[in-house]
């Protein structure tokens, strides 16, 4: 009997112990549910600056919005832009197949590099992705390691469009002066027999394009 009062009160104190240490740790559930439209509020806000950046109907931005960093980091790292990858990779091949070709040998796909072949995501992950603002000289250091990876849809979409029959025209905004660690990158990328690789001239300003 003893034993029993005893383990009554112990149970008795953890139990208040317990109750006390929620009441002082957790918040309510208005609070919790404030939190949520909060952070719903933001994911809205998120996306929809993401879709306008996307379709370039932004007003000239430098960084990201510092209540995206997450949002932006989630987005990257996560399923939503794998899937968007290979959505478009998808819908690309599904148009190039559809073309009838002149006949003519001058049938021509264009592809950029920087993030439509080659990923600098890595880059970006050291760099806040996106809150940092660009500094060209940073870039112009990663890419001269030559170790951005292949976008994996992009690549099997690349070797897609050369088995159609397209010639393949690589046209980038690097400049002329890294052509040597660009083209050894997208060979240790996996990206071969291109026809015509188009860089920007050294001495033309940033922010305009070939």
């Amino acid at each position: 009997m003893r034993i029993y009062l005893i383990v009554l009160v112990l149970v008795s104190v953890f139990s208040s112990a317990f109750a006390e240490d929620s009441i002082l740790k957790y918040p309510s559930e208005i609070e919790n549910m404030h939190k949520r439209a909060a952070d719903e509020d933001v994911d809205l806000h998120c996306t929809t600056w993401r879709f306008a950046a996307e379709m370039n109907n932004l007003a000239p931005w430098k960084t990201i919005p510092v209540e995206c960093a997450d949002y932006v980091k989630n987005y990257v790292m996560g399923k939503g832009y794998a899937t968007d990858l290979e959505r478009v990779s998808e819908e690309a091949f599904i148009f190039a197949s559809s073309v009838e070709f002149s006949g003519d040998g001058k049938d021509i796909w264009v592809f950029d590099i920087d993030e439509t072949l080659l990923s600098n995501l890595p880059y970006y992950i050291d760099h806040g992705f996106g809150l940092e603002l660009f500094d060209h000289s940073e870039f112009d250091k990663w890419v001269e390691r030559g170790v951005a990876p292949a976008i994996a849809p992009s690549l099997k979409l690349y070797q897609r469009v050369i088995d159609l029959g397209y010639k393949v025209f690589l046209l980038t905004g690097r400049k002329e002066s890294h052509r040597l660690v660009t083209v050894e990158n997208l060979i240790n990328a996996g990206f071969q027999n291109w026809d015509k690789l188009i860089l920007r001239n050294d001495v033309v300003a940033f922010g305009l394009h070939v």
